[in-house]
Parts: C-alpha cells; sequence; structure tokens
C-alpha cells in the first residue's frame, strides 16, 4: 500500500510540474534595470546617470535639459537630483534657431523639419548642420537592421565579431559611458558639437572615459554582445535630441 501511495504522489507532483510549466513567465528585467517612463514630466538622477544620458534616454535636447534645470556647463549633476524633462509653463522647448535648409537642397524638397509630436522625435538635420562634420563607419560589418524613422530602430545595427574595434566615428568628447540604459548594453555617448550626439552600444572592453576628447577614428571600443543576443555594434546619431538616420552622413560603401 505505501509503494502504491508513493507512486500516486510521484504522479500528482509530476503532474504539478507540467502544469505550473504552461503559466507564463513574470517578465525579466534587462540587467536588473527597470525601463523609465520617457514622457514622466521628472526624473530622479541615479548612480553613473549624466545630463547627457538623460536626456538621450528621454528623447531630449541636453541644452533644453539643461536650460529647464538651470544647469551651467559642465552640467553636473548629483544622484538623488530630480530633473524637469519639460519645459516650465510659458518656457519654449527650445530657445535655439532651427538652422534654415540651402535653397534647393534635397532636405528642403524632400523631408522639411518635423515639429515634434512626441518624446522621441525623428527628423532630418540641416545639410548645412551636418555639412560641419566628417563622419566615417565606426566599424567594419554588414548591416543587420537599419534606421526606421517609425519603427523601433533609432540607429544602425552593424554585424562583427567579439573584440572587433569600434572606432569613434568622429571627433568629440565623451559625454557616457556606462550600462545604465535599458537595451543598449554598454554604451558610449560622444557630443560633436552643440547640436550632433551619437552613440555606440553592445560594447565590450572600453577604452575611453567621460570628459575625454577623442580623434576621428580613435578606437573607443571592442565589440561585444552586451544587452543582445549576439556580437554587433548599435550605432545612434541625435540631432538636438532627435534621432536621425546615420546613413544620411555616413560615407556610402
Amino acid at each position: 500500500m505505501n509503494a502504491r501511495l508513493k507512486s500516486c504522489a510521484a504522479i500528482l507532483f509530476v503532474a504539478g510540474l507540467t502544469a505550473c510549466s504552461n503559466f507564463p513567465l513574470p517578465p525579466v528585467s534587462e540587467q536588473g534595470k527597470v525601463l523609465r517612463q520617457p514622457e514622466a514630466e521628472y526624473r530622479l538622477v541615479r548612480p553613473g546617470d549624466t545630463l547627457y544620458s538623460i536626456a538621450w534616454e528621454s528623447g531630449r535636447d541636453f541644452q533644453d535639459v539643461a536650460r529647464w534645470n538651470h544647469i551651467s556647463p559642465p552640467y553636473l549633476i548629483q544622484p538623488g537630483q530630480r530633473l524637469r524633462l519639460f519645459p516650465p509653463a510659458g518656457v519654449e522647448k527650445t530657445s535655439r534657431p532651427e538652422p534654415r535648409y540651402p535653397v534647393g537642397s534635397e532636405s528642403q524638397k524632400k523631408t522639411p523639419p518635423d515639429k515634434p509630436e512626441t518624446a522621441t522625435p525623428t527628423r532630418r538635420a540641416p545639410v548645412a548642420a551636418a555639412g560641419q562634420l566628417s563622419w566615417i563607419w565606426p566599424t567594419r560589418g554588414d548591416l543587420l537592421e537599419r534606421y526606421s524613422a517609425n519603427g523601433p530602430n533609432k540607429g544602425i545595427d552593424i554585424a562583427g565579431k567579439n573584440g572587433q574595434p569600434i572606432l569613434a566615428a568622429e571627433a568629440g568628447q565623451v559625454v557616457y559611458h556606462g550600462g545604465g540604459l535599458r537595451g543598449y548594453g554598454q554604451l558610449i555617448i560622444i557630443k560633436h558639437n552643440a547640436d550632433f550626439l551619437s552613440a555606440y552600444a553592445h560594447c565590450d572592453k572600453i577604452y575611453v572615459k567621460e570628459g575625454n576628447v577623442i580623434k576621428r577614428g580613435q578606437k573607443i571600443a571592442d565589440m561585444g554582445s552586451s544587452g543582445t543576443d549576439r556580437a554587433k555594434l548599435h550605432f545612434e546619431v541625435r540631432y538636438r535630441g532627435a534621432p536621425v538616420d546615420p546613413q544620411d552622413y555616413l560615407p556610402r560603401k
């Protein structure tokens, strides 16, 4: 009798495990970090944040965020500080005039600048502004995914191997590196001028620090798979906080 009872108990135990496996698993927070809402009115600064990383994650122009919070260069912030992500009442979103498109330019004909409607608007930067910089490809490899203005990919994904060099696409200053932005893994953000930033995601080893002034073509990291499922580089360009298509500025292959 004892043997039969043990057998029944074992069957019930296995059946219970099978039934439990049919229930959906709870969502997993990537790298243990909770996604913060970009539309929140305020953002609490965490260790490792910079004003640039907060502006990047929220789709804002870093100069707007600094102005709304009365923060002057070099834009130092402290953990626990509360930052406003929307303009105060009666204050415009940006006080900087939009550069004009050259008459007859392709940008003027095809895609005039859009008025942003969301926290992460997309636009094409004026030719005159883009022409101030001379971009190079940040690494070698085939394109895995292109930029999608109305889709989830706000940059390009380039295939490669672990340890493959990642280069600065243009000269500038490192304004963030770390793993605090969900979905990017180990990330580097470079400020090129008052208008343009670029980002290099899923890095492995990083060779630069925040504040470093770097040259175009300088090795800044090794390619890795941090925050993703394969070795690749996710590369983004932002113009005044808005994502733009990197291939509009990179040399044609």
